[in-house]
C-alpha cells in the first residue's frame, strides 16, 4: 500500500500573513531594544549606555511598586472572574429559545470599546452624580473613588468585573455544551449529585477552555491601560497606577526614552514568562 504524502503547499496561503506580522511586530521591538541601551538627548544622537537603564528600572522603587499593584490587581481579577464566570455559564440553558438571548447579553459588554467603558464607569460612580455613587451614599456609605484610595480600587476591579467576566463565561458555556449527553445519563444511572457532576465531569471537561480563559485574562488584565486611566487617571495618588500607566507616564510624561523602553522590555518579559508559567503547570496536570 502506497504511503500517504503530506502536501505543505497550504503554508504559501498563510505565509504572507506571517511575514506582515513578524515585520510589524519585529521593527517596533528592536527599535525599542536599540533605546534601552542607548541615550539620546535629540537630533538623533545617541550615546550608549549599556544595562544601565535595566539596572535602574530593576532598582526603581517606583516599578516594585507599580509591580506589586499589577499583580495584586491581575491575582484579584482571576480569583472573581472565573468562579463568576463558571457559575453563570452552569446556570445559562443548553437548549431552548433563550440560548441566544443569553448569549447576546453575555457578549454585549465585549463590545464595548474600553475607552468608553473608562468613561461609562467614571459617570455611573461619581459620588455627586452618578447612579453608583449616589446610591452607595445614600446608604449611608460615604464612597468617593476619585479622592479614596480603596472606593478607587474597588471601582477599577468592579470595572474590569463587569467588562470581561462575560469572556469567560462564554469559554466556560462552550466547554460545557461540548461535553456528550451520554456523561450526564451515565451519572443519573449511578445516582450523582450536582456537585459530583461538577468535580468529576463538567471541570475535567472544561479545563482546556479555563486554561485559554486564564491565560486571556491574566494578560489582558496585566497590560490594562485605558479602562483605569479613563477611569482615575491612576489616581488617587497611586493607588491605580499600574504598571502600563506607569510606563507611560515614563515614555510620555518624562520623555525619559532610556528607562521606558527598558522597563517595556522588562514588562514583556514578565507576562511572557508567567503565561509560560502558567500554560506549563496546567498542561502537566492534563497529563495526570
Amino acid at each position: 500500500m502506497a504511503s500517504k504524502t503530506e502536501n505543505q503547499k497550504a503554508w504559501l496561503f498563510v505565509l504572507p500573513v506571517v511575514l506582515l506580522v513578524a515585520f510589524n511586530a519585529l521593527i517596533p521591538l528592536m527599535t525599542v531594544v536599540n533605546y534601552s541601551v542607548q541615550e539620546t538627548f535629540g537630533d538623533n544622537v545617541f550615546f550608549w549606555e549599556g544595562v544601565k537603564w535595566y539596572e535602574q528600572v530593576l532598582n526603581s522603587e517606583r516599578f516594585h511598586d507599580s509591580l506589586l499593584r499589577q499583580l495584586a490587581f491581575t491575582g484579584t481579577i482571576l480569583i472573581i472572574e472565573i468562579p463568576l464566570g463558571i457559575a453563570i455559564a452552569l446556570t445559562m440553558p443548553r437548549k431552548g429559545p433563550w440560548v441566544p438571548v443569553c448569549l447576546v447579553l453575555m457578549a454585549l459588554p465585549l463590545l464595548i470599546p474600553w475607552n468608553v467603558v473608562g468613561a461609562m464607569w467614571n459617570i455611573f460612580a461619581l459620588p455627586d452624580i452618578g447612579l453608583l455613587g449616589r446610591t452607595i451614599n445614600a446608604l449611608g456609605i460615604e464612597y468617593n473613588f476619585t479622592q479614596q484610595p480603596v472606593a478607587a480600587w474597588m471601582t477599577t476591579v468592579l470595572m474590569d468585573v463587569w467588562h470581561w467576566t462575560s469572556l469567560v463565561v462564554l469559554l466556560a458555556y462552550a466547554g460545557l455544551c461540548a461535553i456528550p449527553d451520554a456523561y450526564y445519563q451515565a451519572a443519573k444511572i449511578d445516582g450523582a449529585g450536582s456537585w459530583a457532576v461538577f468535580r468529576y465531569i463538567q471541570l475535567p471537561k472544561m479545563k482546556r477552555v479555563l486554561t485559554i480563559a486564564i491565560l486571556l485574562r491574566f494578560m489582558d488584565s496585566f497590560m490594562i491601560y485605558t479602562e483605569p486611566f479613563v477611569l482615575t487617571g491612576g489616581g488617587p495618588g497611586n493607588t491605580t497606577t499600574f504598571l502600563s500607566i506607569d510606563l507611560v507616564k515614563v515614555a510620555l510624561g518624562q520623555f525619559d526614552l532610556g528607562p521606558a523602553a527598558a522597563m517595556s522590555l522588562i514588562y514583556f518579559l514578565i507576562v511572557l514568562l508567567v503565561c509560560w508559567v502558567f500554560y506549563t503547570l496546567m498542561m502537566r496536570n492534563e497529563e495526570v
